[in-house]
């Protein structure tokens, strides 16, 4: 699935593996390129991913409001990804960058909608970077034991590394773990 501008200055793409099975439902996209967002299915659950190419220009406030505008189209099975433009976090912040009023209303939306960086959460101290800490993969903390692995992929096509998130899908046939308990009561010789 991709979008991009008539001027091919921006676009972006979600890439799905061909062995996964999943079924769409609705795309939505922007005319600029910046902006894509692909709702659907794997094994009957509900998943919606988001792209986004945040312009280089007053990129928080661009992110914020596309957080804010999609919040009602999406629910907790929803990943946002894409070049945000602008770092998440201090440590992945570079020295001069500079904190201001719209990079704080971005992160209170970030956290009131309950949003995570998958990758810094999976590796808190790790610095490596797609070319720097611009690019981020953000989930719904409630699904944290969803997301399996993320890992940084090189790449010799384009100026960013991509990610790679792989996802536990529980799987039809199987059987959903249950705890089970002993009755004291059968233990007894008389009911």
């Amino acid at each position: 699935f991709h979008a991009n501008g008539q001027d091919r200055k921006a676009g972006v793409a979600i890439l799905i593996s061909d062995q996964i099975d999943f079924k769409m439902k609705a795309i939505e996209k922007d005319k600029e390129g910046h902006y894509l967002m692909v709702k659907g299915s794997i094994q009957e659950e509900a998943i919606t991913i988001v792209n986004t190419y945040a312009p280089n220009i007053r990129a928080p406030r661009y992110l914020q409001r596309i957080l804010t505008d999609i919040k009602g189209e999406t629910d907790g099975n929803a990943i946002t990804v894409g070049d945000f433009n602008t770092s998440l976090t201090s440590m992945d912040r570079a020295s001069r960058e500079k904190i201001n009023k719209a990079t704080e209303i971005r992160n209170g939306t970030i956290e009131k909608s309950d949003l995570i960086d998958i990758f810094r959460t999976l590796h808190p101290k790790k610095s490596e970077y797609t070319l720097s800490r611009t690019d981020h993969i953000l989930g719904h903390k409630n699904n944290l034991n969803k997301f399996k692995s993320i890992e940084i992929m090189s790449s010799i096509f384009a100026d960013h590394n991509g990610m790679k998130l792989e996802i536990n899908q529980r799987k039809r046939n199987e059987k959903k773990l249950t705890t089970w308990r002993l009755n004291n009561m059968l233990l007894k010789s008389k009911w």
